[in-house]
């Protein structure tokens, strides 16, 4: 598997290490970060992305405190079993619509009409 492509933008007004783990949450919530496929390690991606080591870090820890990823001292981290991210995967997608949604002074019962209506086409 080639190496995802994570950014960082200063101008975003999000915290780097933030923008690293949004990122990362959204890869492994649409399928293109598999169980067991690997993270880039902290000090590579650090490089890579001209942000400080502890910046990095602090994406993965979150990525682990969600349930997305597991730290392994020789392996590396690694995106956690499917069964375990799954569930964490859709509330991570479901945080972000409700956000939005809030943002965007939508009502309750549209939303859920429009979602059950998505889960609807997506079944057949």
């Amino acid at each position: 598997m080639s190496a995802p492509r994570i950014t960082v933008d200063d101008a975003a007004g999000i915290a780097p290490f933030e923008q690293v783990r949004e990122q990362f949450a959204d890869l492994i919530a649409s399928g293109a970060l598999a169980e067991g496929d690997k993270l880039p390690t902290v000090r590579g991606l650090a490089a890579d992305l001209q942000l400080a080591p502890g910046t990095v870090a602090r994406a993965y820890k979150e990525l682990e405190a969600q349930g997305l990823v597991v730290s392994r001292s020789r392996a590396g981290t690694v995106v956690a079993p499917s069964a375990q991210a799954a569930e964490v995967a859709l509330r991570h997608l479901a945080d972000a619509l409700a956000e939005r949604a809030v943002q965007a002074g939508a009502d309750d019962a549209a939303v859920l009409a429009i979602v059950r209506s998505a889960l609807s086409e997506a079944r057949r």
